[in-house]
């Protein structure tokens, strides 16, 4: 089966060499076209793209906005939407996930975009999101306005379903054309999203592109960069500071590369009414996307003192992980990505020799895999796939000495803790270089408007534009009412 990738808008021309990257799952194969422009018919698409925003899309208001994207998002939810059949249908042999998976997370997911939450993204970033319409009051005095980018050019990386539709969304909310470089790894939602706001709204055919290039091809993203007034870049930290290293100074960069997650959780949730919850929601966020993504937990920390130990944590978590393997099988491994982790296992196997408090649980099939440690509190991340540790502690005093050398790359943290403790624990974790603390099953999930690794989505896209109070007061003077 074959399936058309990407989006272009009119540029005149009908002929345009593809690039067909194959996928296989079981026993089936899709092949995914997408374009593969040359740098001429890529300066064509940015000229059209940098036209048709400043002319069509900025002359939105941002509730119009709003509304195209809301409907989009609700046929994309519709389980009986071609878009959403295809998604169900394709993302699983694409991206090797379960099909059930996939459903779940991308409803999940998707219900983040509807128009509540994206008024309440607007509001978080902006205070007042008439800003992107029209010079607002300042409360001393003067007006502002919120300008977004003519062209707006997303790199993005990796393979979970849908995921470049956090800044694409973002670029739409402020107005900016929007040129989108596809991941190898999943090259289709973000052209079917582009291909139905044409369809919701026929005025933005030229506000937007989904394109494909191969990773550091210099000539292609030197003729976009120079052209572009934000880059967004997803990935690994090499592979960015090589991007960062191509874009001119006078382009704004975003990058966003790679971050480690954990989860911690109090001896106050520890009892046997409330733990097989904590210990459920913690294995939700293992199985979800096998770890794949930046938020995605690497280690456990359970504290010694509840009614259930942190050793008996780490098996009930790895009876759930069974289960959930019954009912969601992870995705099938490469041979490099199973070499790596029977290498990881092996490592934590011969560990138990020097400490026979640990444990190493798993299936005979080594689908997934809990490593319990006890009197050696440290931070390595895990080889993924469904492969956690489980790592004792007394206080959060002790855990933090080992995490803040890592601060860079810190981004999620799960908890199950009493509210004095969140908040308590909160305080301690982000003067550490946490930036997003959630419930556990949530951390996969984030929340609209989520302030990504800290920052936000939306000012980090704009200018403002200031009216200054002087300005104001000076042009009275010459207004035709005054004698």
């Amino acid at each position: 089966m074959r399936e058309l990738a990407g989006y272009l808008p009119d540029i005149g021309e009908t002929e345009f060499e593809t690039k067909i990257l194959t996928f296989q799952s079981k026993n089936e194969t899709v092949e995914v076209e997408i374009p593969f422009l040359t740098t001429e018919q890529m300066d064509k698409v940015i000229e059209k793209v940098k036209k048709a925003s400043a002319e069509t899309l900025k002359s939105f208001s941002i509730s119009e906005i709003v509304s195209i994207i809301d409907q989009a998002i609700v046929r994309l939810l519709d389980r009986d939407s071609l878009y959403r059949q295809k998604a169900e249908k394709l993302l699983p042999i694409v991206t090797g996930y379960d099909e059930e998976i996939i459903r779940l997370g991308l409803t999940s997911y998707l219900k983040t975009f509807r128009k509540k939450e994206l008024q309440r993204f607007l509001i978080e970033d902006l205070g007042n999101p008439l800003l992107l319409d029209d010079f607002q009051p300042r409360v001393k005095g003067g007006f502002s306005k919120a300008l977004g980018p003519n062209v707006f050019t997303h790199i993005w990386s990796g393979n979970v379903p849908a995921l470049p539709l956090w800044s694409l969304i973002s670029g739409l909310l402020v107005k900016a054309g929007n040129i989108g470089k596809v991941p190898s790894a999943e090259p289709l939602f973000s052209g079917w999203f582009a291909h139905l706001l044409v369809e919701v709204e026929p005025r933005l055919a030229d506000c937007l592109a989904v394109v494909w290039w191969k990773g550091g091809d210099e000539e292609r993203e030197h003729s976009i960069f120079e052209q572009s007034d934000v880059v967004v870049g997803y990935g690994g930290n090499d592979s960015l500071q090589s991007l960062q290293n191509r874009i001119p100074v006078t382009t704004r960069f975003l990058p966003f590369g790679h971050k480690i997650s954990f989860g911690v959780v109090s001896q106050s949730s520890l009892d046997s009414r409330k733990t097989w919850q904590s210990v459920h929601q913690a294995a939700l966020d293992v199985v979800r996307y096998d770890q794949q993504g930046c938020y995605s937990p690497h280690i456990f920390y359970v504290q010694h003192g509840g009614k259930v130990s942190p050793k008996e944590f780490a098996r009930f978590l790895a009876n759930e992980l069974e289960n959930f393997q019954k009912r969601h099988p992870r995705r099938e491994l490469s041979m490099e990505e199973s070499v790596s982790m029977a290498a990881w296992r092996q490592r934590e196997e011969m560990i138990i020799f020097s400490n026979p408090n640990n444990e190493v649980l798993g299936n005979q099939a080594n689908d997934w895999t809990v490593v319990y440690e006890e009197n050696n509190i440290h931070f390595t991340p895990s080889s993924l796939n469904r492969v956690i540790k489980v790592i004792a502690f007394e206080t959060i005093e002790n855990i933090l000495p080992y995490i803040a050398p890592h601060r860079s790359l810190l981004q999620t943290v799960g908890i199950a803790a009493n509210p004095n403790e969140l908040f308590e624990w909160a305080e301690l974790l982000g003067k550490t270089g946490v930036t997003r603390i959630t419930a556990l099953g949530s951390m996969t999930s984030p929340e609209a408007g989520w302030h990504h690794d800290g920052r936000f989505n939306l000012l980090d896209l704009v200018n403002m534009v200031d009216i200054e109070a002087a300005a104001e007061e000076s042009s009275e003077q010459f207004a035709p009412y005054v004698d």
